[in-house]
């Protein structure tokens, strides 16, 4: 654990700004992570780094839990292309419009974030549900699918990490569960609610942006670049029966619910997010196909080649979710993440121990791509200070998950930000680039926040 472990990291992110090409930044830095620890290593010669580069891909493809991310983000090509094939989309957007919840963008956009705030469940599932919901209904009234991905990324997260009636507060609760403290983990949990700057910030953004049909900045400018041609091409095939888009839909969301309470035992927030949402796509693929098939829209050699060429197309982007995974899983073992974390400092005044919490989780999941592992490794640095100095917990827990999912959404080689494009059919550079703005604003009002909560408490 040493200064050079927050290379890798700094080499995908020069690398995404200066070549725009995710996939070689991803490769570079995973490469460059593989290399360091061979140099680390007496035993090992700087050969075997290209080999443990690839052996460290197999070991993540092999990890359960991430094949089932893996093969979630490919089956759910398939099931996009059914239902954009189908015409559903097209119809669904008619029916929207005509029943009056999607008659301007100001609607569009509620119904999307309200969409995306109901699938609380889990934050994958939150972003592909609202994106495939508004994709139609942002290229019918010439709103950015850059717009889209910001607004489904803002809302997935930081609903997840406010409600916490799902995976994300069990995995919390679970690393809270591990220290002795006067108030219980629950309390401390649910308390720490109110004290999460970032993730109620971010959605009162995402509010006004909607509220008052304002972008600024590289979002505005994708905004104007939107072309009548690339309106048109997004529109896909001309409109037949809704229930092709919204009966796959429907399985989809309540499927996931189902499975979350059983796969938790018949507790919705201990059940599994990767098995849930793997099972529920690929019953909802399934219910799709059956369904055209029965309806004679498509033969069944038609279907296979549509899911095929679906899924096809989503294959850059579940290299780039693997490659993010990799790189992940390589800086762990490098200590990135703990190197980071040490520069909390044990010389801070005490009102700057949370707000230099904050900025550590926003600089660690920004760099490393993940705001579940920097949960698990600031959370056993935060707590111990709530033990030793007196620090209030709840306040001090905030800063954490603000933290984390400040950086994830503002970093490039996120998982999140990636299925977020997945979901919102937008180019992953592009998304990350209009968003940041809006990330940055949101994490500099959350700093201050903290800082003024520290002198007023502490």
């Amino acid at each position: 654990m040493s200064w050079y472990s927050i290379l890798p990291p700094l080499i995908a992110i020069v690398v995404v700004f200066w070549r725009k090409e995710v996939i070689l930044a991803l490769i570079l830095a995973l490469v460059s992570s593989e290399f360091l620890l061979v140099l680390s290593d007496d035993e090992q010669s700087v050969f075997a780094t290209f080999i443990n580069s690839i052996e460290r891909i197999i070991d993540v493809v092999t990890s359960a839990g991430n094949s089932r991310i893996l093969i979630f983000s490919i089956v759910i090509g398939a099931l996009l292309a059914y239902i954009r094939e189908s015409g559903g989309v097209s119809a669904t957007v008619q029916k929207l419009m005509n029943i009056g919840v999607a008659r301007n963008k100001k609607q569009v956009g509620l119904l999307t974030m309200f969409t995306g705030t109901v699938v609380f469940i889990e934050s994958n599932m939150s972003v592909l549900t609202s994106g495939i919901v508004s994709r139609g209904l942002f290229d019918k009234f010439k709103m950015s699918r850059a717009r889209l991905a910001y607004i489904i990324d803002s809302t997935s997260a930081p609903v997840c990490i406010l409600i916490l009636l799902n995976g994300w507060g069990a995995y919390v609760l679970g690393l809270l569960s591990n220290y002795e403290l006067e108030q219980s983990a629950v309390s401390i949990l649910w308390g720490s609610v109110a004290f999460n700057y970032y993730a109620i910030i971010a959605l009162l953004i995402v509010l006004y942006t909607i509220v008052f049909d304002k972008v600024h900045g590289p979002m505005k400018s994708a905004e104007e670049a939107l072309t009548r041609q690339e309106v048109e091409l997004s529109a896909g095939p001309a409109a037949s029966k809704a229930r092709f888009m919204l009966v796959p839909l429907i399985t989809l969301i309540v499927s996931m619910v189902g499975f979350m309470v059983w796969t938790g035992d018949g507790v919705l927030a201990n059940g599994s997010g990767s098995k849930s949402v793997l099972y529920a796509t690929i019953l909802s693929c399934g219910v799709a196909y059956f369904l055209l098939l029965n309806e004679k829209q498509f033969t069944h050699h038609e279907l296979v080649d549509i899911g095929f060429k679906g899924m096809g197309e989503l294959l850059p982007l579940v290299t780039i979710v693997l490659l993010s995974l990799t790189l992940g899983s390589s800086l762990k073992v490098l200590g990135t993440g703990l190197f980071v974390a040490q520069l909390v400092s044990d010389y801070l005044p005490v009102y700057l121990i949370v707000p230099v919490l904050f900025l550590t989780g926003a600089v660690m999941s920004f760099t490393t791509g993940t705001s579940w592992g920097t949960f698990a490794i600031l959370i056993p640095i935060g707590v111990p200070l709530i033990q030793t100095l007196g620090l209030p917990p709840s306040l001090v827990v905030g800063a954490i998950l603000s933290g984390g999912v400040f950086g994830d959404h503002c970093s490039p080689i996120s998982d999140t930000s990636a299925v977020s494009a997945l979901a919102s059919g937008c180019d992953l550079l592009t998304h990350v680039k209009t968003q940041l703005p809006y990330a940055l604003v949101g994490g500099a009002l959350a700093l201050a926040g903290f800082f003024i909560a520290s002198l007023v408490m502490l």
